[in-house]
């Protein structure tokens, strides 16, 4: 029962073993801060050296796309230039801790979307990865399953894709004294090198199974077509709009930006009363910020009805600066041509330490 909880096998991960046959081999990883590359511990590094040790001919591509503190949100929008461009074979997706505080028909959209433009050409294997946070302790304990996972397994089912409760297998660790909770999450979120350990041991063990020589025996299905979409809403459609085609007024600029390695160009301001507006053909808007404490607020509107105001969290742990974070303007407009007016204020707020406006992404649904 334990192994069904941890590892589900629903399809061989035939891409990955051609391109193993090969000799060239594309990782691609996307997540959270669990995956982030930057810390240097985290559990892709295991893996990476698992393959490197079995496959010691193998050239070995890396691309981890992961960033602290996002979720598909922004994933869905990013995945085009960061793992299909780069020709990965395979991607690690691991979005169940992040998208947990989002709604459960956004994070299923979201998701969906992200999912579907990985898997729509056929050329790449995607697997999903459950970590653990505080959060979860309690459903899990008495043997449930929390929300937001269960919601990635009802996608999983059915795309066929295999999916690792990464989370599941170090409290079973820490269950059976083989580490101490301190060991894996000594903040109830981020693992230390054991607990990533942890979390890298049940994947080796996923891909020594998919991977093995019976598996690799198995023919190969005919060609691959997407399923019929479970939410038809989903963000498969989700592109992105040049800054350049913004309009401006007042000091607005765009950067080559050399604070956040994930952004390209901001188009930055911190001019209170500086206005940008621009047209779109879609069905809702997200926006991406380089956001923190000294970040401004917006006074906005879509096609010239009521403006509003963001009132956007600046959590403890966040900084003056450096959250690449996304902001849902709309996302169920009827389809068709809209006009988005945006204005800089100051939050007015104790926590609004700022008015500087850095913006970096114009998603379009």
């Amino acid at each position: 029962m334990m192994n069904e909880q941890i590892w589900k096998h629903r399809g061989p991960l035939r891409n990955t073993q051609q391109a193993l046959d090969s000799g060239t081999v594309r990782l691609g990883f996307i997540g959270g801060s669990i995956t982030d590359a930057r810390t240097r511990h985290n559990w892709p590094e295991p893996v990476i050296a698992w393959f490197k040790e079995r496959y010691p001919h193998v050239r070995l591509f890396i691309e981890n796309a992961a960033i602290g503190a996002t979720g598909s949100e922004l994933a869905v929008f990013r995945a085009e230039h960061e793992l299909i461009e780069r020709e990965c074979d395979l991607v690690f997706v691991d979005y169940s801790v992040n998208d947990e505080d989002e709604p459960s028909e956004k994070r299923m959209r979201t998701r969906e979307g992200l999912l579907r433009k990985l898997l729509v050409d056929g050329r790449r294997d995607v697997v999903i990865v459950h970590t653990f946070r505080q959060s979860f302790y309690r459903e899990m304990s008495e043997g449930g399953t929390p929300a937001s996972v269960a919601d990635f397994e009802d996608l999983a089912e059915h795309y066929g894709i295999g999916s690792v409760g990464m989370g599941m297998h170090a409290l079973e660790e820490v269950r059976r004294g083989r580490m101490r909770w301190e060991e894996w999450l000594p903040d109830g979120l981020h693992p230390t090198e054991r607990g990533s350990l942890s979390y890298a041991r049940s994947v080796i063990a996923f891909l020594e199974n998919e991977l093995s020589e019976s598996r690799h025996a198995v023919k190969p299905d005919e060609k691959f077509s997407l399923p019929t979409p479970l939410n038809p809403d989903n963000w498969e459609k989700a592109s992105s709009l040049p800054l350049s085609e913004l309009e401006t007024e007042g000091p607005w600029v765009i950067r080559r930006w050399p604070h956040l390695e994930w952004m390209d160009q901001v188009l930055e301001t911190s001019a209170i009363g500086a206005k940008l507006k621009f047209s779109f053909v879609g069905r809702g808007l997200s926006l991406g910020f380089d956001f923190g404490k000294t970040s401004s607020e917006l006074r906005y509107r879509l096609d010239n009805g009521p403006w509003e105001i963001s009132v956007r969290e600046r959590p403890d742990w966040c900084g003056n600066d450096g959250w690449y974070r996304m902001y849902t303007v709309a996302e169920d407009l009827i389809y068709g041509t809209h006009e988005f007016e945006m204005e800089v204020i100051h939050g007015d707020r104790p926590d609004c330490k700022g008015t500087n406006c850095r913006l970096a992404l114009v998603g379009i649904l």
